[in-house]
């Protein structure tokens, strides 16, 4: 059976709860949301490694419907952020609108029928329209390495972490030490036997201002009207005020003191300081904060090795330099596939091309929400909205204000078909690639996961996060091809 809804949105994770939450507020209670896995949680989910934590202040990573003052910590933890998001699913009752174990194979277009139709693991539905919420931080990306498949001891990826195999006294090699690696490498090197740490680039660390709330401390954010939506205006403010340095990399490059300050007090060693130290500036790749990185660095166990992997030969990892180390595991901190998102190869326009067809290695879409030749189709945490400073969720929020405003327009029109206009979208991309020129991101001077395989910045928002919200705060009819002729 073909089972039809009006809305589908695909993925349970903060994005999809967001996004069934505020659906529901404006009376589309027609809405269902396949999720491969059997519970909620997106990345938060599959991110169970050691020391796993957010790197934004706990009270703005929440839903601004849902504010929490229990947070234990200033940046909370991983096990803590998963249990308020199932909280406030349950709130929401947005388990009743998930169908787990249902994994999207193809969504294509139909422009007969004007509807999209899904085929997933569990058979075919169809929508009015569809919401792509399964982010960007959902596929794992494990580098091509010549003779990976015949290592002969445990391999796994930071976002799969195999909590089964025990590490102590192993010889372990971890690839990567990017915002995963940051994290668990503190945790695991006193317990393993020796720890390779493959560095192909050396990141820029600032000191995690974190700290415990007590409870009496929790009671009064809990108990005082305004304390919660005063500490979060004040944590957003905070933000901002950094995010002025990402436009204006002058700035960051005098913060950036801090984390060579940071390095001199923890690392010792000139010759491993100097590997450890970037030459590019702060906020160009990811910022990366923590107060147990250097000092993880430092021990006896630990040795960096300032390159990438070459190759692994049985059981022996082989370095970019020649060096060899025998190690009986392999942990992957490399990240996820941010701009070659798999989903991109299962959505299909009326003509069957995909996303990625349209796309060519350089993902667009009006404000980082609707794409071109992709009628009724909504992304969340799309391209170009990301920022080096602010919280996922504060991007949520501002595409749900217009997800939900576009929708209710096309409801109380009667619109069978909404379609951004190519030139708008052209407009508004070529607009954000100028504004890019001058900011950190492009003008930092390095290689990150913000460029896609063409070079081209497809990932940042160039401007600050009150200019988003404004942006997106309204719905704008005029950049649509819009229609309300009935199915054939």
């Amino acid at each position: 059976m073909t089972r039809h809804h009006e809305v589908i949105v695909i993925g349970a994770g903060i994005s999809g709860i967001g996004a069934v939450i505020r659906l529901q507020r404006i009376g589309i209670d027609d809405v269902v949301i396949p999720e491969k896995a059997d519970s909620l949680g997106g990345t938060w989910r599959d991110n169970t490694y050691p020391g796993c934590a957010c790197d934004v202040p706990s009270a703005l990573y929440s839903y601004s419907f849902a504010p929490n003052p229990g947070w234990s910590r200033l940046f909370a933890g991983q096990h803590e952020i998963r249990e308020y998001i199932e909280r406030t699913a349950a709130e929401h009752d947005v388990h009743d609108r998930v169908e787990f174990g249902t994994e999207l194979l193809r969504a294509e277009w139909d422009e007969k029928a004007l509807r999209w139709v899904l085929e997933t693991s569990a058979g075919t539905f169809t929508a009015n329209a569809v919401v792509a919420a399964a982010g960007p931080w959902n596929q794992p990306l494990v580098p091509d390495i010549p003779g990976l498949d015949g290592f002969t001891g445990e391999v796994f990826h930071s976002s799969r972490w195999n909590h089964d195999y025990d590490l102590s006294g192993k010889r372990v090699a971890v690839v990567g030490t990017g915002a995963s690696a940051v994290q668990f490498v503190p945790e695991i090197a006193p317990t393993v036997g020796e720890l390779h740490l493959y560095q192909r680039t050396a990141q820029w660390v600032l000191p995690k201002p974190d700290t415990a709330l007590p409870g009496p401390v929790r009671a009064v954010i809990g108990a005082v009207p305004g304390a919660l939506n005063a500490l979060r205006r004040v944590q957003y403010g905070l933000m901002e005020a950094l995010g002025v340095g990402f436009r204006n990399p002058w700035i960051l490059r005098v913060i950036q003191q801090i984390g060579r300050a940071q390095l001199r007090a923890h690392i010792r060693d000139p010759k491993l300081r100097r590997s450890l130290t970037p030459d590019y500036t702060l906020g160009c790749k990811r910022l990366l904060m923590s107060n147990t990185y250097y000092p993880a660095l430092n021990r006896p166990n630990v040795e960096v090795h300032a390159n990438a992997v070459r190759e692994v030969r049985g059981n022996v990892v082989i370095g970019a330099d020649g060096q060899e180390r025998e190690v009986d595991a392999v942990i992957f901190g490399t990240g996820f596939h941010i701009l070659d998102m798999p989903i991109a190869g299962r959505v299909f326009d009326g003509q069957g091309r995909s996303l990625g067809d349209h796309w060519k290695g350089s993902p667009q879409a009006y404000l980082g929400t609707t794409v071109a030749g992709f009628p009724n189709a909504f992304v969340l945490l799309g391209p170009a909205l990301g920022t080096g400073h602010t919280s996922a969720f504060m991007i949520l929020e501002a595409q749900l204000d217009y997800l939900t405003a576009a929708i209710g327009a096309a409801r109380s029109a009667g619109w069978t078909r909404m379609e951004t206009r190519p030139e708008v979208q052209a407009a508004f991309n070529a607009e954000v690639q100028q504004a890019l020129a001058t900011t950190v991101y492009n003008a930092g001077g390095c290689q990150s996961y913000f460029l896609d395989v063409n070079g081209r910045n497809s990932f940042n928002w160039p401007w600050s996060t009150g200019r988003m919200r404004e942006r997106l705060r309204r719905f704008d009819e005029s950049a649509y091809l819009t229609s309300t002729e009935v199915s054939s």
